[in-house]
């Protein structure tokens, strides 16, 4: 893909984990553009540092951090101001509503060429059913899928969601569907062997949606077996306290290991490819986010080579099971238990799921999900 040194692009999206804006900045700076990211705070842990950084010719060229006194919630209204200007680009990718509206502005005064909204997740009646918030949210979501230039969805279930959602007419914006990938040719990967490790790992925001506490009683469930199983938490969130405290009272301080916020990915990286098996317990009917999501630590799991135990949730789970050598089991520790046993037990079919994992995340290496969509975006004239 020849380097697109004449074209220049706003990322601007909140959170500073990796992600799909955070993929795509990194796919264009590695193709050369000028691009400007603005990572604005997604939630209290992350503070209120709004980070803009500055890349031409492939390199970084000016970081700005700037700090102000609210936190998430209260300050994503102070997010499209922040900074206040921004330079002129060619492509404005906003990752939620309120970046993509800035964007509409942007395009407007001529400080934008075109406008895609990329949504990350599809959550039905985000703010309570019938709220004031969920009303405005949904009034603007509308309009930015309406008058953006394109937009960009994880899931055809996200899509299809939220064309009902918002009863949208049928769409002059283009709509494409880019899901979750991972970059194969940096990422380390468990070995043919890796079962021999007994180490579990779980990677995720803190929340109870995601069902860390299932995991922890897991653990418990067997190690009081008899089985050395240890396990990594990676992350942090509203959850953490609870966690540790559960773990202590369960006797597996020096089993699970909670390592916090890990601010480089390619040391997430890391730890999955020291594990033996990943495992997502989705916690069911309370999490309406995955329901219509592709998460993106399913794919850091596979692209690290580990067989993965999960909850139905998410919308490819039997997808997962059946090509990518994944177990799915109910939402009860005895089963995510009694999964990881069985992997754990059996060596020739932990390398058979191993190899299953490797396979199916060949389909979504970055730059074969991101460059059909950006030429496409480039061929878009307003």
């Amino acid at each position: 893909m020849a380097a697109d040194r004449g074209e220049s692009y706003a990322i601007v999206a909140n959170g500073y984990a990796d992600g799909p804006a955070q993929a795509l900045r990194d796919h264009l700076v590695a193709r050369g553009g000028l691009v400007v990211a603005v990572s604005h705070p997604l939630s209290p842990e992350d503070g209120g540092a709004h980070v803009v950084e500055t890349y031409a010719s492939g390199k970084l060229v000016r970081h700005r951090s700037i700090r102000l006194p609210l936190r998430p919630p209260s300050s994503f209204l102070l997010d499209p101001a922040v900074p206040l200007l921004l330079p002129r680009v060619d492509t404005w990718f906003g990752f939620n509503p309120l970046a993509c509206a800035r964007g509409l502005l942007a395009r407007r005064l001529g400080r934008a060429r075109r406008v895609v909204l990329w949504s990350v997740d599809f959550v039905p009646d985000r703010f309570g059913s019938g709220t004031l918030r969920t009303r405005l949210y949904d009034g603007l979501d509308r309009t930015c899928c309406i008058r953006a230039d394109a937009r960009v969805e994880l899931s055809a279930a996200a899509r299809e969601a939220r064309d009902r959602r918002h009863s949208l007419p049928v769409p002059e914006t283009p709509v494409h569907v880019v899901p979750m990938g991972a970059w194969l040719d940096r990422v380390p990967t468990t070995g043919a062997d890796g079962y021999r490790a007994r180490r579990l790992v779980f990677l995720s925001h803190l929340v109870r949606r995601q069902g860390t506490d299932v995991l922890v009683e897991a653990v418990a469930r067997l190690r009081g077996r008899g089985s050395d199983v240890v396990a990594d938490v990676i992350g942090t969130g509203p959850e953490e306290a609870g966690l540790r405290a559960r773990a202590r009272e369960l006797e597996l301080d020096d089993v699970v290991r909670f390592h916090g916020f890990v601010p480089d990915h390619r040391d997430v990286e890391r730890i999955l490819a020291s594990a033996s098996v990943a495992v997502a317990p989705y916690r069911p009917h309370e999490d309406t986010l995955t329901a219509y999501a592709d998460p993106g630590k399913l794919k850091a799991y596979l692209a690290a080579g580990l067989p993965i135990v999960l909850t139905d949730v998410p919308p490819n789970a039997r997808e997962l099971e059946a090509e990518a050598g994944a177990a799915v089991v109910p939402f009860d520790a005895d089963a995510v238990a009694d999964a990881v046993a069985r992997l754990l037990d059996s060596p020739d079919g932990w390398r058979e799921r191993h190899e299953a994992a490797l396979a199916y995340a060949a389909r979504f290496d970055w730059p074969d999900l991101l460059d059909p969509l950006l030429d496409g975006l480039a061929a878009l004239r307003r």
